[in-house]
């Protein structure tokens, strides 16, 4: 069976633009990086009204020769997000995929496990979110832009659920700006 061609143009685009930016974000993601920042804590959740520090770890990306599909190689990362008004605060470690856009722009993904310290079992309790269990999956997204080679500025979006494994989950989701220096 023969692809489109449509599906051919789209795959040949794709790969050129993987290459065309494989250098660039060999650079940029391939060194270590520290990141912190304040997040508006969970603003549609009986929890909200408080801001939240966020602080995060990044490696280089992992040393697995991907030729174009370098961008595909994701780097560790570790952090944690703390309440400044005591209600639920995490830490947590995964995978964070990067993606230059421009020279200064890009985007980013992450994903990874998490553990809170929010309300957990079946007695919910007024002004807390009911996360359910401690533990959880956490996934990011960011757009950042590069300031200088070594500081970038990001928008954050971060969200932490337990995917329904257990009775309760009404998660938590927090969003701000963070600053990242990389070395």
């Amino acid at each position: 069976m023969r692809f489109p061609s449509f599906a051919r143009l789209l795959t040949a685009g794709l790969m050129l633009a993987a290459s065309g930016f494989a250098a660039q974000a060999q650079d940029a993601f391939n060194r270590y990086e520290i990141r912190g920042g304040v997040f508006v804590h969970d603003p549609v959740s009986p929890e909200k009204g408080s801001a939240d520090i966020n602080a995060e770890f990044l490696s280089p990306r992992l040393p697995i020769q991907g030729g174009s599909w370098q961008v595909l190689v994701p780097r560790l990362h570790l952090g944690g997000t703390v309440n400044t008004a005591g209600k639920t605060s995490h830490g947590y470690t995964g995978l964070t995929w990067d993606y230059d856009l421009s020279k200064s722009l890009f985007v980013e993904a992450s994903l990874g496990g998490d553990l809170n310290n929010g309300k957990t079992g079946n007695t919910l309790v007024a002004g807390r979110n009911a996360m359910g269990c401690a533990a959880a999956f956490r996934e990011s997204a960011s757009l950042g832009y590069r300031l200088s080679q070594s500081v970038s500025l990001m928008g954050t979006i971060e969200h932490v659920s337990n995917a329904g494994f257990c009775e309760r989950n009404r998660g938590l989701t927090n969003m701000g700006l963070r600053l990242g220096y990389s070395f």
